[in-house]
């Protein structure tokens, strides 16, 4: 698998989801040239605790936790940020990083949508959704959540690490 072409989208704090400021959401499109392969890239990259599902269709994020998104069936519409963010189209093949802290939640999706996440080094992960009495928690696990050592597609070659830092 070579490397692919990368796009990213950084997030302000929307007062409710915190968003990431340290790292931007990375897509991947069409990284995936075998979708069913998803998760055992992923855990060959050591990015495991999987899992093969759909996306919430409300707003949410981990605090405590980077996750990866392949899309291995359909196509969704995606939106990243919170309640002001950015709608994403993905489709099969498609593989999105997704920053402690950044919010996600499906708009709309075909019947057959399916995911495959996972989380760098099997990271346990909460779930938030936004609400006051969290908020300065999750501001403070996201300061303190690790860099991957890996990035999920390409392993220690990958361009996370060179758009995240190393």
């Amino acid at each position: 698998m070579e490397k692919h072409q990368i796009k990213t989208i950084t997030f302000e704090d929307d007062g409710n989801i915190p968003n990431n400021p340290f790292h931007p959401l990375i897509l991947y499109p069409g990284a995936l040239d075998h979708p069913g392969n998803c998760m055992k890239i992923f855990k060959e990259n050591n990015w495991t605790n999987a899992w093969e599902n759909g996306v919430f269709s409300y707003h949410h994020y981990h605090s405590n936790s980077h996750e990866v998104l392949g899309v291995i069936k359909g196509e969704a519409s995606i939106t990243f940020g919170g309640e002001n963010g950015k709608t994403v189209e993905v489709t099969v093949g498609d593989v999105v990083v997704i920053p402690a802290g950044v919010g996600h939640k499906k708009e709309a999706s075909s019947t057959d949508f399916r995911v495959v996440g996972a989380y760098p080094a099997g990271m346990p992960h909460d779930l938030r959704t936004g609400k006051a009495d969290e908020r300065k928690d999750a501001i403070d696990n996201i300061k303190n959540v690790p860099l991957p050592a890996t990035d999920p597609i390409f392993g220690v070659n990958g361009p996370l690490l060179d758009v995240w830092g190393r």
